[in-house]
């Protein structure tokens, strides 16, 4: 009888083993943080999957802004966008010899072509 009763427990124990180990491996993605803000806790999973698909840089293409205050350090004054494409972007203004354009890639850091 003590052996089948032991037979019994040790079973039991190896069943409850089982059955607790993936739900310590799931607690894993689990994080205890404390800020400013107070003590919260922080899923990993949670985040990553809120961003898939979502740019967070903004627009990747040139700025007109930026173009703009290019071509004014570059020394065209009375600077203008005379054309804006998905490609490119065209600035127009005066430089001492005259009229003058500069054509930008609408990329990011616009590029002068």
């Amino acid at each position: 009888m003590r052996k089948s009763l032991q037979f019994i427990l040790v079973g039991l124990a190896a069943m409850t083993g089982l059955t607790i180990s993936p739900t310590i491996a799931a607690a894993q993605d689990l994080e205890l943080r404390v800020g400013p803000g107070g003590v919260g806790v922080y899923d990993r999973d949670r985040d990553r999957d809120r961003y898939d698909g979502y740019e967070r840089r903004g627009p990747r293409g040139c700025d007109p802004d930026d173009a703009l205050d290019i071509a004014r350090g570059e020394g065209l004054r009375r600077a203008q966008i005379v054309r804006m494409s998905p490609r490119s972007i065209v600035v127009q203004g005066m430089t001492r010899r005259g009229p003058e354009r500069m054509i930008f890639a609408n990329r990011r850091g616009c590029p002068e072509i």
